[in-house]
């Protein structure tokens, strides 16, 4: 029948036919009915879902319909809503009109609600033992059948003996004197209970370790341990210590929003000043107090070359070196008839275009070469013959690149980004999975496997010594063995490790970081909003025209800039099978795109709030916007730029001492961080 495929903002469009009645043309109908008024399914299930067309005389007729649905929140296979992000959407029903004709295509509109799967578990735990007098914070998690858990559930919390102890709607039990309790947490027919021998609190005196006697910065997180002792001298485990945070300001820093984060024993500083913190438990308390300073990491960004493209949008970039020894750069590039283009960047003062190649696609989103240097890679969207895939091409010549092979076995749908390695080529097939394909001999790839995760749309795909990680919008992350092996995977047989889904359900870009000073592996994890409905600064009117278009002086629109919201999600990823949410960099009124870590430095395309590098070092914790840890930002823009004078970076990327990126309205740039100047004393 008819498969789901992904253009542009839609995840469900495909070409249905209404039952064959009448052999009469799209312009005949009247009416579209749906089979149901509404469309309701859980996330993981599916429901039937038909349309028919009728004439204005009631016959049904024969025709064309095009039947799309929200990005990533359902599929339409087969006559088949598939439920995949919970929420409330619109399924949207179009008759399809013949080229050139001047009809208006009737259309309906069905209201889609994804719902969640029922709960499977309410899985409970106590964070310490629970002594009269005490507090003790209780965690919950609530599973589906699936093994996914219910974002932020509303957790209904009882006491079976509230003298005993109480328990408040967020999961925290004060025992108030000894004795035998049962907590537990409901939710939606699901519930689970721990069961407690309440005993008097054994605690004498409370010890704080792990104040700062020297210098620190903001950012720089500070552990501390609260170690109580009952009347013999002996540790008492287990006791459920609270913990607190006090600031004082120095000159110049009243009336600051945030001063610092706390999480267990661990604190950060935001902003500079004296930082008290306090640990308690039952009648005990302690407290250090230090001072932090300012993280002074800025650094001067000097423009270095620029070469502007005012005729199309430029996408994605990638630098690498030839294998002549001259380094290059290639582009993607939308509204362009599927053009990429080649640069020479060996002095990146002065960014030569040296090639073009066109291919058949609407768009030419992704863009990469081997390490080596071998090949380069095209991507493909939007193809006239409706098979996308891939263009390899022989580097052999890098000022002169050509076609090796056109491939497209398995991906015959859009492919929006892929993965280079020397003999291996990843690749996305239409959203829906991914494909390994064997690239050793460029003119004859070859198929070797592929991994779809179920109920998951995907969008990018980044492999770090044999673990691919997928970035799957509301899954989250998806992190497989493609030849690490501890899962017993490799390229033939794809293993899955783990998944981890962020709040915000809009993971988009993901790349992993091994940070040597602390031996701790980073995962950083980009979202991509492409609106900012609902915020007080909600972006331009719909009626001045979006940005993918020019500036029309004839009608007065276009030409206006698109507004994105978003952030950098940070997790700790040394464990993959227990990931940690530890930070993030979230800048206000600003959406993030691509991204690259490396030598303790983040490098972010971050829409229209610019090129932004990052101070990434130590052990991370916090909202690293709000420490002082930006070390430069550039806004990049043309007065002759596709859309002038407006910033929109898509891609970054640090190479031999410089910062390469392209903006989506004013083309290639590179920049280069100044060493920082100190003072003579």
């Amino acid at each position: 029948m008819y498969r789901t495929t992904i253009l542009g903002a839609l995840t469900s469009l495909f070409l249905a036919y209404a039952p064959l009645a009448a052999q009469t043309g799209a312009e005949s109908v009247s009416r579209l009915v749906a089979s149901s008024q509404t469309v309701t399914v859980a996330a993981g299930d599916a429901v039937p879902f038909t349309v028919d067309a009728f004439d204005s005389s009631g016959a049904l007729l024969h025709v064309p319909l095009r039947i799309t649905g929200p990005r990533e929140a359902a599929e339409i296979v087969d006559g088949m809503v598939h439920g995949m992000e919970p929420g409330e959407y619109e399924i949207v029903v179009t008759v399809v009109i013949a080229a050139g004709s001047s009809a208006t295509p009737p259309t309906l509109r069905v209201p889609l609600v994804v719902t969640w799967p029922r709960p499977r578990e309410v899985e409970l735990m106590a964070s310490a033992t629970l002594f009269a007098g005490t507090t003790v914070a209780y965690t919950s998690r609530v599973l589906h059948a699936d093994g996914s858990h219910r974002p932020d559930p509303n957790i209904s919390w009882r006491s079976s003996a509230p003298a005993v102890a109480t328990v408040d709607a967020f999961g925290n039990v004060t025992a108030h004197t000894t004795g035998s309790v049962t907590i537990t947490a409901a939710f939606e027919g699901v519930e689970q209970s721990l069961s407690h021998s309440v005993s008097a609190f054994p605690g004498v005196a409370l010890e704080l370790r792990g104040a700062p006697t020297g210098r620190v910065r903001t950012g720089d997180v500070v552990r501390f341990e609260a170690v109580v002792r009952n009347a013999a001298g002996q540790v008492v485990a287990d006791a459920p210590i609270g913990w607190s945070h006090a600031y004082t300001a120095t000159d110049g820093m009243m009336g600051v929003p945030a001063t610092g984060q706390m999480h267990g024993g661990a604190f950060v500083a935001d902003v500079p000043g004296i930082h008290t913190v306090t640990a308690s438990v039952g009648p005990l308390s302690a407290r250090a107090s230090f001072e932090a300073d300012p993280r002074d990491v800025v650094q001067e960004l000097e423009v270095v070359g620029h070469t502007t493209e005012d005729w199309y949008r430029t996408t994605d970039i990638w630098v690498f070196e030839g294998v002549d020894g001259r380094d290059y750069a290639i582009t993607g590039s939308k509204v362009s008839g599927g053009f990429a283009f080649f640069y020479d960047v060996t002095d990146p003062a002065t960014i030569t275009k040296i090639d073009s190649i066109q291919v058949d696609a609407r768009t030419v989103n992704d863009v990469k070469a081997s390490p080596d240097g071998r090949y380069a890679v095209i991507s493909r969207e939007g193809a006239t013959n409706r098979r996308d895939g891939l263009v390899i091409l022989d580097m052999a010549d890098p000022r002169h690149p050509k076609v090796a092979s056109i491939y497209d076995d398995q991906i015959t749908g859009g492919v929006h980004n892929m993965f280079a390695e020397n003999d291996l080529l990843y690749a996305l097939a239409n959203g829906d999975k991914y494909v390994i394909i064997d690239v050793s001999d460029i003119y004859a790839p070859k198929f070797v496997s592929e991994y779809n995760h179920p109920d998951s749309r995907l969008h990018d795909v980044w492999v770090n010594k044999g673990l691919a990680y997928s970035s799957e919008w509301g899954t989250g992350v998806v992190v497989v063995d493609v030849g690490d092996g501890r899962w017993g995977g490799s390229p033939q047989n794809p293993v899955f490790v783990t998944s981890y889904a962020t709040p915000t359900g809009k993971t988009h870009a993901a790349f992993p970081y091994y940070q040597e000073s602390s031996g701790k592996t980073y995962l950083f994890l980009g979202d991509e909003f492409m609106d900012r409905t609902g915020l007080a600064w909600a972006g331009y009117p719909r009626s001045m025209g979006s940005y993918q278009s020019r500036y029309d002086p004839e009608t007065g629109t276009g030409g206006i800039p698109l507004v994105t919201r978003g952030y950098v999600q940070i997790v700790d990823f040394t464990d993959p099978e227990n990931p940690e949410m530890v930070a993030r960099y979230e800048v206000p009124e600003f959406g993030t795109h691509n991204l690259w870590v490396e030598d303790d430095k983040l490098y972010q395309a971050y829409y229209e709030g610019g090129m932004r590098v990052v101070d990434v070092s130590g052990e991370l914790m916090g909202n690293l916007y709000t420490q002082g840890r930006e070390i430069a930002v550039f806004k990049s823009a043309s007065p002759v730029g596709y859309t002038p004078n407006a910033t929109m970076v898509w891609g970054t990327q640090p190479y031999k001492g410089h910062v390469f990126f392209s903006d989506t309205n004013s083309g290639l740039w590179s920049v280069k961080l100044l060493p920082k100047t100190r003072p003579i004393s």
